[in-house]
């Protein structure tokens, strides 16, 4: 079952196993929807009808497009470190290199496979157009959680502040790579690859 959003985004949130699987059916129809039609055509009402549920039961979790998409945006952040921490169970404890290869990794197949992912992402993108740091802080911080046991180092304000100009960079490179090209410009990810290494090594090795 795909993950649910953090409570704090809902004006409800689900207690029963219908209610969650319901909100499921909403943010998956409205990922669906933004990719078909961007964040300026879609509608609640779309959504409910996509998500074959009634219009009450979108706005008993959401009271507008924004609120949803922010939601969606949530979700893609615990998906994402799921898959990270999938990735960091499977290699060598230690190693920051592969590490973070699994973090660029990951949020590349995100943005090139996941419904709606382009436009939302982890909500940089919310209203379209418009970038936030709100956001790169929050993936910022559940990365220095996630990565500090990995590599054995205490997740200080340093490191915090590392991981932040970290996806700050990433951020702003691989929209560039979209950019240029749909799947992302793959000289464009290497460069960003190798300037993450580069920085990262003055921090771990």
């Amino acid at each position: 079952m795909k993950t649910v959003p953090h409570a704090t985004s809902l004006r409800r949130a689900p207690v029963q196993r219908r209610s969650a699987e319901r909100l499921t059916r909403i943010l998956d129809a409205c990922a669906d929807l933004l990719d078909e039609v961007g964040y300026d055509g879609l509608s609640t009402r779309a959504v409910a009808q996509r998500a074959g549920v009634p219009i009450g039961s979108v706005y008993r979790f959401f009271g507008n497009k924004r609120a949803m998409a922010d939601a969606l945006a949530q979700r893609n952040l615990e998906l994402y470190a799921e898959r990270v921490t999938q990735r960091l169970r499977e290699g060598d404890g230690g190693d920051w290199r592969a590490a973070m290869d699994a973090v660029l990794d990951e949020y590349l197949a995100m943005k090139r496979t996941a419904p709606g992912f382009s436009l939302v992402d982890f909500g940089n993108q919310i209203p379209v157009g418009a970038r936030y740091t709100e956001p790169n802080t929050r993936v910022a911080d559940r990365l220095t959680d996630l990565l500090s046991g990995y590599l054995d180092r205490t997740p200080d304000e340093d490191l915090r502040r590392s991981f932040l100009i970290a996806v700050e960079t990433a951020d702003t490179l691989v929209h560039l790579a979209f950019r240029v090209a749909p799947e992302g410009d793959e000289r464009i990810i290497e460069e960003t690859r190798e300037l993450l290494r580069a920085y990262l090594a003055r921090v771990l090795d």
